[in-house]
C-alpha cells in the first residue's frame, strides 16, 4: 500500500491529511505542557504546606520530642520527598515529551512544506507542458483549416472559365503554402503530443509516487513519534513509583512509631521538678506561750515530769505530732522535746527550762501570723532563689530534675568543643613537626600563637566542664539524698545551733547540738554540698611540669616548668589532675602540662572526687 500509487491524484486532501496531523502532534504538545504545569504546581503547594506545618524550633529551646511529634515530622519530610517525586515527573515530561514534541513538529513543518514544494513544482510542469502541447494543437487545427480554405479556393478558380491564369497560379501556391504550414504545425503537434506524453507519464509513475512515498513516511514517523510519547509519558509517572511506594512506607512506619508510653514517659521526664510533696501542715501550738507566761519564763520540772509529758507527747500522738518550731524529726532519731533542747541545770542540782530570745521571738512572729508552714528544704530553698534572681549560669533558678538535665546538656556540649580543640591542638602539633622538620614549607614559631590559644581554649573549656560536673555532682548528690536533707531541713526549723554535715544539714544527735555554741543563721549560702576532709589523701603518685601553669582560676594549683608535685587524684577523663604540693597546698593541673608517675601500690587506691 502506497500513497503514491493509490492516492496519486489526491494531492490536495494529503496536504490537509498531513497538516491535520501536525496540528495534533500540537495539540498533544500544549496537553503535556499544562499537565506539567499541573504537577508543577502541586508539588509547589505540596511544599508551601510542609513548609507550613514544619517545626519552628529555636537551637535554644526545643520542643518536646513526642513520639507523636516525630511521626508527623517524618510525614511531612515524606511528603516533601513526595513532592519532589512530582517535580521529578514534571521535569522529564518537559525534558523526554513536550521538548521532543516541539522540536520534532518544527522539524515536521519543515520537511512537509518542502515535500508539498516539490509536488507543486511537478504539477506545475507537467501544466506547461500540456499547455505547450495544446498550443501546438490548436496551431495546427488553425492551420489545417487555412488549407482547406486555400484548396476551395484554388478549386473555385480553377473551375471557374473566366479566372485568368495569373489567378489560378496565385491560388495554387497559396494552397501550396498552407499545406505546407500545415504538415509543419501538424509534425510540431505531434512532437509535443508526443513530450507532453512521456512528462505526464514521468509526472504520475515517477515523481508523484515518490513525493507522496517522502508524505507517508513522513505522516508515518509522526504516528510512531506520537505513540514513543505516549510512551514516554506513561514511564515519567512509572519511574517514580518505587520512590513514591517509598515515602508512602515511610508515612506508615511514621504511624506505627507513635508510643504513647513513651509520650507520656517524655511529659515527665520535661515537667519533672524533683522535689518532693509537701508535707503535712504542723499544727500550731499556742498553748506553749500560756504555759510559759505561768512560771515568769522558767518552769520547774523534774526528770521524772519531763519523761512523762515525752512519753504523752511521743505516744499519745503517733502520726503528725507538732513540736515547737516544726515536724517532729524521723523515727530512727531519738526523739527531741522542747525540754531537751533547752534544759540547764542549777548549781543545787535541779533543771529548769529556758527560753532564748530568738526562738520565742520566732515562735511569736508565728502566732502573729498564722500562715502554716510546708517543711520543705526545696520549696525554701527555691523562695530564696526566686528573691535573689535567678542564677543563669549554674541553672539554680530550675527544679532539680531540669537543672540536671541543663548542666548534661551543657557538660555535652563542652565535651564535644574539647574534642575540637584538642584535635586542632594534634593538627597544629603535626604541622609543627613538619616544619620543624622542612623549614622551607614554614616557620614553627608562626604556629606558636595559635597553639597557646588552642592550649587556653583546652584549658578553658577543662575548668568549664570540671566546674559544670561540681554542679551535676551537687544536684545529683542532694537528689540522691533527698529524704535526709528533709529531714535536716526540718531540725534547722527546731535548732538554730549544731554542726553542719557534708550535705548543708545538721547532724541529728541532739547532744551535740545541745552543748555547741548557739549561732544565729541568716540566709544560707546556697547551702554548701561540699566539705574539706579531716585528714589529707594520700600520694599515689608524683608528676613533673612539662609547661608553666599560672592557675588563676579558683581550684587551681599554680606551678611552673619542672616543678615536681604530689598527685592525690588521677585524671577522670575531664583533662584535670588534682596534686599537692610538699607544703600541703593542694589544686587541679592540666594532664596535659605534667609528666605523671603512679606508685605500683597505687592501682588499687581509692581517689576522690
Amino acid at each position: 500500500m502506497s500513497w503514491g500509487t493509490e492516492l496519486w491524484d489526491q494531492f490536495d486532501s494529503l496536504d490537509k491529511h498531513t497538516q491535520w496531523g501536525i496540528d495534533f502532534l500540537e495539540r498533544y504538545a500544549k496537553f503535556v505542557k499544562e499537565r506539567i504545569e499541573i504537577e508543577q504546581n502541586y508539588a509547589k503547594q505540596l511544599r508551601n504546606l510542609v513548609k507550613k506545618y514544619c517545626p519552628k524550633r529555636s537551637s535554644k529551646d526545643e520542643e518536646p520530642r513526642f513520639t507523636s511529634c516525630i511521626a508527623f515530622f517524618n510525614i511531612l519530610n515524606e511528603l516533601n520527598d513526595y513532592a519532589g517525586q512530582r517535580e521529578v515527573v514534571a521535569e522529564e515530561m518537559a525534558h523526554r515529551v513536550y521538548g521532543e514534541l516541539m522540536r520534532y513538529a518544527h522539524d515536521l513543518k519543515t520537511e512537509r512544506k518542502m515535500h508539498l514544494q516539490e509536488g507543486r513544482k511537478a504539477q506545475q510542469y507537467l501544466d506547461m507542458c500540456w499547455k505547450q502541447m495544446d498550443n501546438s494543437k490548436k496551431k495546427f487545427e488553425r492551420e489545417c483549416r487555412e488549407a482547406e480554405k486555400a484548396q476551395q479556393s484554388y478549386e473555385r478558380l480553377d473551375n471557374d472559365t473566366n479566372a485568368t491564369k495569373a489567378d489560378v497560379e496565385k491560388a495554387k501556391q497559396q494552397l501550396n503554402l498552407r499545406t505546407h504550414m500545415a504538415d509543419e504545425n501538424k509534425n510540431e503537434y505531434a512532437a509535443q503530443l508526443q513530450n507532453f506524453n512521456g512528462e505526464q507519464h514521468k509526472h504520475f509513475y515517477v515523481v508523484i509516487p515518490q513525493i507522496y512515498k517522502q508524505l507517508q513516511e513522513m505522516d508515518e514517523r509522526r504516528t510512531i513519534k506520537l505513540s514513543e510519547c505516549y510512551r514516554g509519558f506513561a514511564d515519567s509517572e512509572r519511574k517514580v513509583i518505587p520512590i513514591i511506594s517509598k515515602c508512602l512506607e515511610g508515612m506508615i512506619l511514621a504511624a506505627k512509631s507513635v508510643d504513647e508510653r513513651r509520650d507520656s514517659q517524655m511529659v515527665v521526664d520535661s515537667f519533672k521538678s524533683g522535689f518532693e510533696p509537701p508535707g503535712d501542715f504542723p499544727f500550731e501550738d499556742y498553748s506553749q506561750h500560756i504555759y510559759r507566761t505561768i512560771s515568769d519564763g522558767t518552769i520547774s520540772a523534774s526528770k521524772q515530769e519531763i519523761g512523762k509529758v515525752d512519753a504523752k507527747t511521743t505516744v499519745g500522738k503517733a502520726k503528725g505530732k507538732l513540736w515547737l518550731f516544726g515536724k517532729k524529726p524521723k523515727p530512727q532519731s531519738p526523739p527531741l522535746t522542747p525540754a531537751s533542747l533547752f534544759t540547764s541545770s542549777t548549781p543545787n542540782g535541779s533543771q529548769f527550762l529556758t527560753f532564748s530570745i530568738e526562738p520565742v521571738h520566732y515562735c511569736m512572729n508565728e502566732i502573729k501570723t498564722g500562715k502554716p508552714r510546708i517543711p520543705s528544704f526545696r520549696s525554701l530553698k527555691r523562695g530564696w532563689s526566686v528573691k535573689m534572681g535567678p542564677a543563669l549560669e549554674d541553672f539554680s533558678h530550675l527544679p532539680p530534675e531540669q537543672r540536671r538535665k541543663k548542666l548534661q546538656q551543657r557538660i555535652d556540649e563542652l565535651n564535644r568543643e574539647l574534642q575540637k580543640e584538642s584535635d586542632q591542638k594534634d593538627a597544629l602539633n603535626k604541622m609543627k613537626d613538619v616544619y620543624e622538620k622542612n623549614p622551607q614549607m614554614g616557620d614553627p614559631g608562626s604556629l606558636q600563637p595559635k597553639l597557646a590559644e588552642t592550649m587556653n581554649n583546652i584549658d578553658r573549656l577543662r575548668m568549664e566542664i570540671h566546674k559544670n560536673e561540681a554542679w551535676l555532682s551537687e544536684v545529683e548528690g542532694k537528689t540522691g539524698g533527698r529524704g535526709d536533707r528533709r529531714h535536716s531541713s526540718d531540725i534547722n526549723h527546731l535548732v538554730t545551733q549544731g554542726r553542719e554535715s557534708p550535705e548543708g544539714s545538721y547532724t541529728d544527735d541532739a547532744n551535740q547540738e545541745v552543748r555547741g555554741p548557739p549561732q544565729q543563721h541568716g540566709h544560707h549560702s546556697e547551702f554548701d554540698d561540699e566539705f574539706e576532709d579531716d585528714d589529707p589523701l594520700p600520694a599515689i603518685g608524683h608528676c613533673k611540669a612539662i609547661y608553666p601553669f599560672d592557675g588563676h582560676n579558683e581550684g587551681t594549683l599554680a606551678m611552673k616548668e619542672g616543678e615536681v608535685l604530689y598527685i592525690i587524684e588521677e585524671d577522670k577523663g575531664d583533662g584535670w589532675t588534682r596534686a599537692r604540693r610538699q607544703n600541703g597546698e593542694e589544686g587541679y593541673v592540666p594532664t596535659s602540662y605534667i609528666d605523671v608517675t603512679l606508685e605500683k601500690n597505687s592501682k588499687g587506691a581509692v581517689t576522690y572526687i
